[in-house]
Order: structure tokens, then sequence, then C-alpha cells
């Protein structure tokens, strides 16, 4: 599994279809589990997954308990790391900035840094992007 990591307009979407240009590309729909997305990846080699911040969002929205919450991110991360082929997460960075003062967008941006500390360790490979250059992490 491979993480590209990035705030909004950095480049890792450019970044991934130029590294894999064959890739099957799925938006993580609300509600999905990791079999549902690996079904779009229809045997091809690589499977690049985009919508995991709005997806979690949605999560956030029907999941009050964070342990829980967690236990779901978690499952999907497991089943994309175990996947057949290559699979390419693209990430949001929340990180940087103005912490919200609401509650439920602060939960988000918590919620999201936990889950692409979970990606980054379960990946082979962790590209941060900023401003178009690439930094190879890990």
């Amino acid at each position: 599994m491979q993480s590209l990591i990035g705030g909004a307009g950095s480049g890792r979407r450019r970044l991934a279809a130029e590294r894999f240009p064959g890739a099957c590309w799925h938006r993580l729909a609300v509600g999905e589990d990791a079999a549902a997305c690996l079904e779009a990846q229809g045997g091809g080699e690589v499977l690049v997954v985009d919508g995991i911040a709005d997806w979690l969002a949605a999560a956030l929205a029907k999941t009050p308990d964070d342990d829980a919450l967690r236990g779901v991110w978690s499952g999907l991360l497991e089943g994309l790391a175990a996947a057949p082929g290559e699979v390419v997460l693209i990430l949001d960075e929340m990180g940087r900035g103005i912490v919200p003062m609401d509650p439920m967008a602060r939960r988000l941006r918590d919620h999201n840094g936990w889950l692409v500390q979970a990606a980054a360790a379960r990946s082979r490979v962790v590209c941060y992007l900023r401003h178009g250059l690439c930094k190879q992490l890990k």
C-alpha cells in the first residue's frame, strides 16, 4: 500500500495519475468498507482510493463513539492493506492551520490525523506533497 498525503491542491491526484497511468480510480462512498472498495479494482494491478476525508466525515456523523469509529476506519485500512495488487491512498492533511472552534470539526481533524498516521504505518511508501512538490518519507 502507498499513501500520498497533502492539503487541498497539493498535487496528490496528479502524482498518482503520473505514477500509475493505468490505475483504476475509486472514490470511497459513504458507508463503504474495504471489500466494496476493492471490487472497483476489477482485477487491475493498481487501485487509487480517494474521498477518504469525506467518508470519514460521514462516519463521524453516524458514530458518536470515538473507539467504535477507530475500529471502523482501522478495519478499512486493514482490508485495503491486505488487498492483492497495489492500493494507493489519497489522504488529506488537516493538521496545518487554525484549529477549528466547532467541536465536530475538531473531531474530524483529530480522527483524520489518526487515520493518516495509521495508513502511513501500514504503507510501504509514504509521500508528502506540498505546492506540487513531493517528498518521499518512507
